[in-house]
């Protein structure tokens, strides 16, 4: 379920919630810091950062922070998986309209770069999980993913989306012996949205 707000946190420093994830979660405290963290957010000006209001701010790190943290959890077993997928989102591709080449196959179902735009994130995602030796698909919904889980013996996926389908999707892969890292989108929307390449290199 996607949020009743649209945010860019792609000014904050992604170190930042690693931290406070590594933080938390030896303390398993992260659900616990409503009124500290939204001193810390007054003091950290994250509503003029971000334009959200404080009680949104929170919930996006909220999620961010749960997201990390079971990032961190799940690293060792997921660096043990061979067969790995990659899950991009549709929605980051540089054009929405005809100019994108990519051809949607419903039977898989997932779109097939045609590498048309160097400058596309999705186009540079694809050949970075291609030379990583993963599956890349790129995704028109997370109802896409259960299908391709289903059809093939992933033991590890990477996915790359909003954090409420990325939280939504852990709690799947847990329950099906699969082992996930996730790379959260810095901005939502519909179209034009955005994730740190940086973080996906480190995270494949």
């Amino acid at each position: 379920m996607p949020y009743g707000f649209s945010f860019d946190i792609s000014r904050i420093s992604k170190s930042f919630f690693k931290e406070l994830a590594r933080v938390a979660t030896e303390k398993n405290i992260h659900r616990k810091m409503g009124e500290r963290a939204r001193n810390l957010a007054e003091k950290f000006r994250v509503h003029q950062i971000t334009g959200l209001d404080v009680s949104d701010a929170l919930m996006l790190v909220e999620d961010f922070v749960d997201i990390y943290a079971r990032n961190l959890s799940e690293r060792e077993k997921f660096l043990e998986t061979k067969k790995r997928a990659l899950f991009l989102p549709h929605c980051s591709r540089k054009y929405m309209d005809n100019r994108c080449q990519a051809r949607f196959d419903p039977e898989i179902p997932s779109y097939q770069c045609a590498q048309c735009s160097p400058d596309c994130l999705v186009n540079q995602a694809t050949t970075l999980g291609k030379e990583r030796q993963y599956d890349v698909y790129v995704l028109a919904g997370s109802s896409c993913v259960l299908k391709i889980l289903k059809n093939h013996s992933y033991e590890g996926v990477v996915g790359v989306a909003c954090s409420q389908e990325l939280m939504m999707g852990g709690n799947y892969i847990g329950k099906n012996s699969l082992r996930g890292q996730a790379v959260p989108l810095t901005k939502n929307g519909c179209a034009n949205t955005w994730f740190s390449m940086e973080n996906l290199k480190r995270t494949l």
